[in-house]
């Protein structure tokens, strides 16, 4: 699958444009003031955790062909791993979130393995089997949920340097703020050498061989940092947005959303992850309001989430036809276009 890279001269001139300064001011300052608490709860949180997660994957599977089906199961050892580092050791927040990403990049690593010798659907086997034995494993050992009857716990508070960052708001921010910087490293990281060397093996692994790109080290160094930033993301998605941990919430749906968030978004540019994330989070909800409208609520919910699916799927085999590189390569059109206009 043909994907759209942004070069470093592209994505500086992207980075350096005036709009992108506003946007971010924007979410950092005009957000929390004016945002209702629903648009906080329901879009923006949930949208920062998914668009981190399809970074990392984008990272993975967009700049380095490595296809996973397991982005799931690295959120939940992320959100677990959180939750055990505060309840059992009372780690600061900083603390926390670092080695929750670290334990997760041991994991991918681990999971990993089989990259140096698998490819393709091999591989993306591999990482299905990753998806099934992190969820049986943190269902069957209570301790990962301290012993919790049904397996569902709530996420302990947030606080930063003795503030309270329980509300709305400050959820948003830190979500915000952890989402922007992750980013920025990402994109120095696919800009700089070991990037370079995880696109030449994208393009041609045995080429890159030839050439003295370190194969096996750059494959394993992308897994582990793919694995620690949707790692971050599980935190997210379980201590900012739903505010409990449980291994359900970390299924094999929530795999295939993170997939098809960089497949609609467009793979190898981090603007598709945010632009998938966008419509992944969006659209149901679009649809609740289409059906509660149009046919007054007689529409049950599971008949909507098949609707939802069924969408979801065409939209997809869409994108895979007509424009495989997704909405990033939309809008760079689009911009082309208004650009040449008088």
């Amino acid at each position: 699958m043909s994907a759209v890279v942004d070069t470093p001269l592209q994505t500086l001139n992207f980075l350096r444009h005036w709009p992108l300064a506003a946007l971010l001011l924007i979410a950092f300052v005009g957000v929390p003031a004016f945002a209702p608490v629903y648009v906080l709860e329901a879009i923006l949180l949930p949208f920062l955790a998914l668009a981190l997660a399809g970074v990392g994957l984008n990272l993975l599977t967009g700049y380095g062909g490595q296809v996973s089906l397991g982005s799931a199961a690295f959120m939940a050892v992320g959100a677990f791993a959180a939750y055990n580092l505060q309840l059992r050791l009372g780690l600061p927040l900083p603390a926390t979130i670092l080695l929750a990403a670290l334990i997760t990049a041991a994991i991918g690593l681990v999971f990993g393995l089989p990259s140096l010798r698998l490819r393709g659907f091999y591989l993306a086997v591999s990482t299905l089997a990753a998806q099934f034995f992190v969820q049986w494993a943190l269902t069957k050992f209570g301790w990962f949920s301290n012993d919790s009857p049904s397996g569902v716990i709530s996420a302990p508070g947030l606080s930063l340097l003795g503030h309270s960052l329980d509300s709305t708001t400050a959820r948003y921010l830190l979500s915000l703020s952890l989402v922007t910087l992750i980013t920025l490293g990402v994109w120095a990281f696919t800009h700089g050498p070991l990037g370079n060397d995880l696109i030449a093996i994208r393009d041609n692994e045995t080429a890159a061989r030839i050439i003295g790109v370190p194969v096996l080290k750059t494959k394993l160094v992308a897994f582990a940092i793919s694995s620690a930033i949707i790692g971050v993301a599980g935190f997210l998605w379980a201590f900012t947005y739903l505010r409990t941990i449980e291994p359900a919430g970390f299924d094999l749906d929530r795999s295939f959303d993170v997939l098809f968030i960089i497949i609609i978004g467009g793979l190898a540019t981090l603007r598709g992850a945010f632009l998938g994330a966008g419509l992944i989070v969006v659209f149901p909800l679009l649809l609740s309001r289409l059906s509660a409208t149009a046919f007054g609520g007689i529409i049950d919910s599971g008949m909507l989430e098949l609707v939802q699916r069924i969408i979801l799927g065409t939209l997809i085999i869409a994108f895979l036809i007509a424009e495989p590189n997704g909405l990033a390569a939309i809008l760079t059109r689009l911009k082309r276009r208004f650009a040449r206009s008088p």
